[in-house]
This record gives C-alpha cells, structure tokens and sequence, in this order.
C-alpha cells in the first residue's frame, strides 16, 4: 500500500537542495547555503552524498581567484525526486 521513500531524499537537507534545483537546474554553492540556512560543511556533506547517488553533478573551478562550486541535477536526480514526491503523495491520499 505505501510505496517506500528514496532514503537519499528523505533527509530534510538534501530533499530542500533537490527542491531547489528542480526549480533552477543549476546554482552556485552559496546560493544553495543562503536558501536552506545550512553550514557549510554540513551542506558540503549531503551536496556529495547527492553526487555519489548520482542526483547532481558538481563542477568546481575558479573565478577571480576564488573557488565557485557548481550543483546542477542530472536527470537521474530529476527521475529520483519525481518518483519521491509521487510515493509522498500516496502517503497523504489514504483514508
């Protein structure tokens, strides 16, 4: 009756990084920070537990002599959180 939910997913930080790129594709590092209010650190670990999950990619490089990160969904991330928000909704829809 209740489909399981992507573990990867479910982690309340990893799940806003996947909403947010749903919506944009591709942000810097900052800007993911910034939205979720999250450390550094800890957003650095779960941005590569999404990358090891194959959800993002991340592309690092410099600009202006600073390191810019690169997050950007991949469609297998894209697939992954669609099948989770449908099996979320299974949740909400029993009586």
């Amino acid at each position: 009756m209740f489909k399981d939910l992507d573990p990867i997913l479910h982690s309340q930080l990893r799940l806003a990084v996947m909403s947010l790129l749903i919506g944009v594709k591709e942000a810097e590092f900052t800007f993911i920070r910034e939205k979720t209010n999250s450390t550094a650190g800890n957003l650095s670990v779960q941005v590569n537990k999404l990358k090891d999950a194959g959800y993002i990619d991340v592309a690092k490089k410099f600009k202006d002599n600073y390191p810019l990160t690169t997050c950007k969904i991949t469609k297998q991330g894209i697939d992954a959180f669609e099948l989770y928000v449908k099996n979320l909704q299974g949740y909400l829809k029993v009586k």
